[in-house]
This record gives structure tokens, C-alpha cells and sequence, in this order.
């Protein structure tokens, strides 16, 4: 009987490599062999800047100009006010003196009517006057002034969807090392479906999208109910093959400030978490899988090591997973400003594997209803 029991976790070992790398080869290679067009694309597409903000007074002050100010020629910046009770209202009003093209909408609280990010970013689209739309969040800065001109140059191929990124800045604590980790992971997971032409999500913090998709598609109509979504929930309703493409040069990407503490990022992910058992029903069991095998490879290699179970096969392939991994982690991690963290593998790589699966049951068991 024991004989048994270790020949099954043998060969579920074995199906669990095969998954991984799978998922290795058919997904991440491609991400890895992507290259961005260099040159500065020369665009005249009117284009709206949209970002909701609820008590960003510190980061609009901050991030805004970098926005406000970049290298394109026809342009106006969207800033959702919503129902903020520090002084937002002072800075975007002190904005709008020194900068035309800044709008501000402002979303004042009301007993009777729950707001939402949902909510404030339709009335900022609705605000915004031009066909192109570009998101952004208040705590979110440009990698350079060439942001908007290279992310709405895509549109010019006939796209309606376009995937950007956007990184966390670099601090030497071990959360925020894990955080970038997990960033990096996510971005090669949607970024390379995206590529292979079957996109599943989107980050709010970069994406840009058509009016008339947002319209024809009733906004955010089907998941209004959910706090979170504006973003991958719409992607993943609405991207096809023909209608969404990647953009990946560094000149894109928009910086953010990771959570510090624990609680914060627990709250945060927690908020995440409740999103995935919406996404279509195809691309929830991609993910479950990549999850559940990647969880279960550690697990049984620990087994097979602790009971001595065919121990050098076991380790033999953790070092093939290994290797494959560092082939083409270092390409993607190098491409998604994450090439410090490849040194962290393969220890980062179970806690995310982890991570995952707590979340996965995080997810469907909690509801979060407040977005900030």
C-alpha cells in the first residue's frame, strides 16, 4: 500500500511538471522574444487622459504635472474627484489655472447613491471628449513624457484595447521585493495570453480603450455589482484576437508606490481576489491550473524528498523546471524591470505559488465593498 501511495505521487509529480511547463514554454516564451518598436511613434490621434481620485491630494500634487505635461500634441487629462474630503479640490483647482487642457469632475457624497471607482470613471469618460481614452491612477507616474504618444500609437493599427504595465518602484524590504514578484508574474501571465491572442485582463493603472467600445459594451453594466473590475473585468468581456494588442516599451510604463505593510496588502489583494471567479469560464480554468499544479509540484517534491521516493528523478525535475524558468524568467524579468528579482527564484516562486491558492479561496468566500 505504501509502495503505492508513493508511485501516485510520483506520477502526479510528473503530470504537475508537464502542466508547469507547459504553461513555461506555450505562454511565457512568447513574452520573452517581444520586442517593442523603439522608435517614437508620430501620432495626431486626440486622446483623453482619464483617473479617478478619492483623497489624492499628496499624489495628484505630485504625479499630475508628469501627465499634464507630456510630449503630445492633442490631449486633455480627465480627474474624476470622487466625493475626496482632503484637499483635492484646492490642488485641482490651483492645476487648472496653470494647465487649459485639465478637467476636473467632482462627485460629491449622497446618502441615498453608493459610489464606486466604477461609477466615477463612467462619468469621466462620459466627461471626456475625445474617442481615445488612456488610464491612469492619482498614485501612478510615467517612465517618461513619451507615455501617452507610444501607449496611442496601437490605436493607429485598428486596435480598440491596448495592454500597458505598470511596475511598483524598488525598495529593499521583503515585501515590497514579493510584491514586484508577484507583479511580474501576473504581467507575464496576461501580457503573453494578450500576445498569443486570447487577452483575459488588463491593469487599470496603464490600459487604454475605445469610447465607443466602453459604449457599446453598456460600461461596466454586468459587473457594476463588483467593487473591483473597471479594468481586467472589462478586458476580459470584451478583448478578442483582432481587437487588443501589448505595449511594452519602457518609455510606457507607469510607476506606483507598493503597499508597505501587511495589512494594507492584504486589503488590496483581497480586493484583487474577488474579481477572478468572474473572468470567462476558460480563462478561470487556465489560471486554476497554472495555480493548483504550481502548488501541488512543491508540495509532492517535498514529499517525495521527505519519504525518499525516487529523490534524484523528484530533484531532477525541480532543476529542469529551474533551469527552464531562469531561460526565460531572465528575459521577461529583464523586459518588465524585474531582472534583480530573478535571484529570488525559486524561493519567491512557492511563496507566489501560495499566495495563490490562499487567495483563490480568499476570493470566493470574502466580498470586499469599499474600493478606497
Amino acid at each position: 500500500m505504501e509502495t503505492y501511495i508513493q508511485i501516485v505521487l510520483f506520477l502526479l509529480l510528473q503530470l504537475c511538471f508537464i502542466v508547469q511547463l507547459y504553461y513555461l514554454v506555450s505562454n511565457h516564451s512568447r513574452l520573452a522574444g517581444y520586442k517593442p518598436h523603439h522608435d517614437l511613434p508620430e501620432v495626431l490621434i486626440p486622446v483623453s487622459v482619464i483617473i479617478s481620485a478619492r483623497n489624492e491630494a499628496k499624489n495628484l500634487q505630485e504625479n499630475l504635472p508628469f501627465i499634464l505635461e507630456q510630449n503630445y500634441p492633442d490631449f486633455e487629462v480627465v480627474v474624476i474627484n470622487d466625493c475626496s474630503y482632503d484637499r483635492s479640490d484646492e490642488v485641482l483647482e490651483a492645476m487648472q489655472l496653470q494647465y487649459p487642457h485639465l478637467k476636473v469632475v467632482t462627485i460629491t457624497e449622497h446618502d441615498r447613491f453608493k459610489t464606486g471607482k466604477k461609477f466615477a470613471l463612467t462619468l469621466g469618460i462620459k466627461a471626456s471628449k475625445n474617442e481615445y481614452l488612456l488610464f491612469t491612477d492619482a498614485d501612478c507616474k510615467p517612465a517618461s513624457f513619451n507615455w501617452i504618444a507610444r501607449m496611442v500609437a496601437n490605436f493607429s493599427t485598428g486596435a480598440q484595447i491596448v495592454l500597458g504595465y505598470s511596475p511598483y518602484y524598488k525598495t529593499r524590504n521583503f515585501l515590497n521585493r514579493f510584491t514586484r514578484f508577484e507583479t511580474v508574474k501576473a504581467a507575464m501571465n496576461y501580457l503573453s495570453s494578450a500576445l498569443n491572442g486570447d487577452a483575459y485582463m488588463g491593469v487599470g493603472r496603464n490600459l487604454a480603450y475605445t469610447k465607443t467600445l466602453f459604449f457599446s459594451a453598456k460600461g461596466f453594466a454586468s459587473h457594476m455589482h463588483v467593487i473591483s473590475g473597471d479594468d481586467d473585468l472589462f478586458v476580459n468581456q470584451h478583448a478578442t484576437p483582432n481587437n487588443t494588442v501589448v505595449e511594452m516599451h519602457p518609455e510606457t510604463f507607469t510607476y506606483t508606490d507598493a503597499k508597505t505593510t501587511l495589512a494594507s496588502w492584504y486589503k488590496q489583494k483581497k480586493r484583487h481576489a474577488g474579481v477572478g471567479k468572474l473572468y470567462k469560464m476558460k480563462h478561470r480554468r487556465a489560471l486554476s491550473f497554472d495555480a493548483v499544479s504550481g502548488f501541488l509540484f512543491y508540495i509532492l517534491l517535498i514529499l517525495c524528498l521527505v519519504f525518499k521516493f525516487e529523490p534524484l528523478l523528484a530533484s531532477g525535475l525541480f532543476l529542469f523546471r529551474l533551469i527552464a524558468q531562469l531561460i526565460i524568467y531572465s528575459k521577461v524579468f529583464k523586459k518588465l524591470d524585474g531582472k534583480d528579482l530573478i535571484w529570488f527564484l525559486p524561493f519567491f516562486d512557492i511563496i507566489y505559488y501560495m499566495y495563490l491558492n490562499v487567495f483563490g479561496l480568499v476570493g470566493a468566500f470574502f466580498k470586499t465593498t469599499q474600493w478606497k
